[in-house]
């Protein structure tokens, strides 16, 4: 496994699909950013830090609305092969009306579109999700 961003937002994913109300997450700094950043979207409903066979993993809640999950689709956007960057004032033409949440690693950090749009920050768009 080479790219552990897509492993992650894929895995979230999957076990949405599947109607899972858990999922077991590689702990990773950067994998920890992009899941509080998906909380704070509502997407998951939360995630903890637990040492599993011993190794630390992430264990992520995923929200859902009366039984069917919160997130549908993911697109990744920006891979090994090919990183995607935008600027802030670019970020509004990627959000389709509102109807995706983009996910930015900005040098304030991972955070939503919105947020980049709001501090003035451009980065590397990781993936969207709706």
């Amino acid at each position: 496994m080479n790219y552990f961003i897509s492993d992650l937002i894929i895995r979230i994913k999957n076990a949405a699909a599947a109607r899972r109300k858990t999922v077991e997450l590689p702990y990773s700094n950067m994998n920890k950013a992009i899941a509080k950043v998906l909380a704070k979207e509502r997407f998951l409903t939360g995630v903890k830090e637990e040492e599993v066979e011993g190794r630390k993993m992430l264990i992520a809640s995923i929200a859902y609305d009366n039984r069917i999950p919160v997130m549908t689709n993911v697109i990744v956007v920006s891979k090994p092969s090919l990183r995607v960057y935008i600027k802030s004032h670019d970020v509004h033409k990627k959000e389709r009306k509102g109807l995706h949440t983009v996910i930015l690693s900005t040098s304030a950090g991972v955070m939503s579109g919105v947020e980049a749009v709001k501090k003035g920050v451009g980065g590397e768009l990781l993936f969207e999700i709706w």
